[in-house]
């Protein structure tokens, strides 16, 4: 059964610049900055929620059922821990002493049932919102709107010791208001981050910030010193533009993301109406190759062959569970033909690829070793789907249907060396920027505060490319040769406008141009503009350093 809703708040289009940890990805490998204090989630969590399939409609006896499920269907065997009950658990009103209880006659007994949970080897998951009411009591648009007051709010502490004491081992927690700034929402995470970690209880801690902030203020934030993972998006639904909506939020992000704290692209809508076999099947893989969170959302009880042979196919799952816990960039994004080319490294030296058809007729998709990040004469394909395997001296290409994915592990040949990490300004003490932290095509490079999301972290490639959301370049604008000419991003296109040398006096100079990037009139303040200059390397408004 699929409730009927509204969506909690719209899908946005633009990518937003949630911050996270800088990163290095030397020689294939990537190293993120510290998570969350505490962190329990070295790898994407992996697990199953009740709402996308019954919202309100839930009680003890379904979630113990599912939660046997899970076992009976192999779906623990293949990775899939935490049993998550989402929103409408609750008893409307608090206890005399303030704590929270399950809803009378639907959850008699919180403990009992993470004793039942435990019992079958599996983790126990819960939800909570930081305000004073869940999403389902905020949200008046809801069909099945539920009763009370039953949010976080000035019960922090309280609520984490009872969460410990029933033996809660996943918090989803979820900003519902539309009131609030930035800095009500860290301040309401931190403090039940702190609350958690305070309870000595390893708990997974899931946040959904509301609305992201990427604007002129400058409140973006690092939300991996807050939490193990974060929502990039809003709710997901079975339908195709959503799902792909979400892939273009989050695939930009994906420099963001590592051991300890993952971008969440949100749970899995694998199975339910809505969507079509292959598109199941690309959700899944995407999210996989992503390095997303793999939350599964459907009736796991009457689950037909086909949808748990996508959930729980181990090749796909040991992409998403690498210990290396790189989040699988976009590389290539042909708009003419309506395909794309993800690359995501692996801690063998491998990397996991995929050929993403977003037309509506098969296509052929071709990309190639070097294009992935791998140099050599010999590589080994693994085709992630069937477990088939061939070879290859370095040309990739698969005939996709279409909304399909066609999935390889690429084995063999050397991880070409690139690096990702801040630039940051001399002068300013500022870091190289994309305007707004949207990956779109023309935005200005500027300076701004440092806060390490992912619109300033810049990967270096051979080809001389600063690469920036994957598949975006610095770029001259219009091939612009004079002092001036204004630096932006750009679709990557192998043009020598967007190839680069980071110099021994700190210079960044464009190999078309030969002149060096500048913040223009010599500005130290947020929104200042980046512009082509004479190289001059004592001019420390000309300098920059990794960080």
């Amino acid at each position: 059964m699929s409730p009927t809703y509204v969506p909690r708040r719209p899908l946005r289009s633009a990518v937003a610049a949630l911050a996270s940890a800088g990163a290095l990805l030397a020689a294939g490998a990537h190293q993120p900055a510290s998570a969350a204090p505490g962190s329990p989630a070295l790898t994407p969590p992996m697990g199953w929620n009740t709402w996308n399939s019954f919202g309100c409609t839930i009680d003890d006896k379904l979630v113990r059922e599912s939660a046997k499920k899970m076992v009976d269907s192999g779906m623990k065997t293949a990775g899939y821990q935490y049993v998550v009950v989402d929103d409408c658990w609750f008893n409307p009103q608090r206890d005399a002493q303030g704590n929270l209880q399950g809803a009378s006659g639907r959850f008699p007994d919180m403990k009992a049932l993470g004793d039942y949970i435990h019992s079958l080897g599996l983790k126990f998951g819960i939800y909570e919102a930081p305000g004073a009411k869940t999403c389902a009591q905020e949200n008046p648009n809801l069909t099945y709107r539920y009763p009370g007051s039953t949010g976080s709010l000035g019960h922090e502490a309280q609520d984490a010791r009872q969460f410990a004491a029933w033996g809660v081992d996943y918090l989803k927690y979820d900003w519902c208001s539309s009131d609030g700034t930035l800095a009500d929402q860290v301040a309401g995470f931190t403090k039940m981050r702190d609350a958690l970690r305070a309870t000595g209880r390893p708990i997974v801690y899931s946040i959904n910030p509301n609305s992201y902030h990427a604007d002129k203020t400058g409140a973006t934030y690092n939300w991996s010193q807050v939490a193990d993972m974060w929502r990039t998006t809003e709710d997901i639904q079975a339908q195709w533009p959503n799902v792909t909506g979400i892939v273009d939020i989050n695939a930009p992000l994906a420099a963001q993301s590592g051991p300890g704290h993952w971008n969440d692209a949100d749970m899995l809508e694998v199975g339910n109406s809505g969507l079509k076999p292959e598109e199941w099947r690309s959700h899944f893989a995407l999210w996989a190759l992503m390095g997303s969170p793999l939350i599964a959302g459907n009736d796991i009880r009457s689950m037909p062959a086909d949808v748990s042979e996508i959930l729980r196919n181990p090749r796909l799952i040991a992409v998403d569970q690498d210990p290396l816990g790189a989040g699988g960039r976009r590389v290539r994004h042909d708009v003419q033909e309506n395909t794309e080319v993800f690359a995501k490294p692996l801690s063998d030296g491998s990397v996991a690829i995929g050929l993403f058809n977003r037309s509506d007729a098969t296509t052929t998709i071709r990309t190639t070793a070097s294009q992935i990040g791998l140099s050599g004469n010999s590589f080994t394909l693994t085709d992630l789907w069937t477990g088939d395997t061939s070879t290859t001296s370095g040309d990739i290409s698969a005939s996709v249907p279409a909304h399909g994915v066609a999935a390889f592990k690429v084995s063999g040949g050397t991880p070409v060396t690139r690096t990702t990490s801040s630039l940051v300004g001399a002068r300013s003490n500022r870091c190289m920027d994309v305007e707004g932290g949207a990956a779109k095509a023309g935005a200005r490079a500027i300076i701004w505060d440092c806060h390490g999301a992912a619109n300033q972290l810049w990967t270096s490639w051979p080809t001389k490319e600063l690469r920036v959301f994957g598949d975006m370049c610095l770029d001259a604008y219009r091939q612009g040769t004079a002092p001036g000419t204004p630096v932006i991003a750009w679709n990557c296109n192998g043009q020598t406008n967007q190839h680069w040398t980071l110099q021994d006096d700190g210079t960044v100079k464009g190999a078309q141009s030969g002149l060096c990037i500048k913040v223009s009139g010599g500005a130290t303040v947020n929104d200042s503009p980046l512009i082509l200059a004479n190289c001059d390397g004592g001019d420390d408004n000309q300098r920059w350093t990794r960080r």
